[in-house]
């Protein structure tokens, strides 16, 4: 396991409750639809009990650091990762319970269920990904989802529509649930930019149907 070094976490005061849980996701959503077809899903707050989660997460999980190539060297990925490949055990039972309320709410719309979870650990405002779209596999051609549930401090999470245009911004943390659906990974990208501006540790929890990466 990678020793994880970060900032302190401070724990949300709205999620100090008696029990944890995934409530229904019908009725707690706000649809925003983009352009080309794209359109994005927010359920603030959504997980009960995810400041204990980001503990559980942040300490038992075997996070690993990569590097990567980066045009002629070789860098170090600016975050820690784990993933749960199709029928792997789930690092957590919150994660099994989101992931089933997931696939209640969306499977009509999206046709089939989450599959995978992908874990990223941005343990301080050093920590980003980059502008991207989830391209690798079907999503590259076909319209999809990616479902992510944030826990731990906020921070930004961008998008843009692909080629450039205006930002939307969404502080996500704390248990808010953020999903990107439609043509989304083709014709918009997303990003969570470095800061110099304090900023406490954040887990990612990404699912993804099969074969989106």
């Amino acid at each position: 396991m990678t020793a994880v070094h970060s900032a302190a976490f401070q724990a949300s005061l709205l999620d100090l409750v008696d029990e944890a849980g995934v409530p229904p996701l019908a009725g707690a959503v706000t649809r925003t639809q983009l352009t080309d077809g794209a359109w994005v899903d927010v359920a603030p707050g959504w997980l009960r009990g995810a400041d204990a989660l980001f503990e559980r997460l942040r300490d038992g999980v075997p996070w690993r650091a990569e590097r990567r190539q980066m045009y002629e060297r070789v860098v170090d990925v600016p975050r820690l990762l784990a993933f749960y490949a199709a029928g792997m055990p789930l690092p957590d039972p919150l994660l099994d319970e989101m992931k089933a309320e997931l696939d209640r709410y969306y499977r009509d719309e999206l046709g089939e269920p989450f599959l995978t979870a992908g874990l990223c650990y941005y343990r301080d405002g050093r920590d980003s990904v980059a502008w991207h779209g989830d391209r690798i596999g079907r999503s590259s051609s076909q319209d999809t989802m990616v479902a992510i549930v944030s826990v731990g401090d906020p921070r930004p999470l961008l998008l843009r529509p692909r080629g450039g245009g205006t930002t939307i911004r969404h502080e996500v943390g704390h248990g808010d649930l953020l999903v990107m659906g439609g043509s989304c990974q083709r014709t918009w990208e997303h990003c969570v930019p470095k800061t110099t501006l304090p900023a406490g540790p954040r887990i990612s929890i990404q699912f993804r149907p099969f074969d989106v990466r």
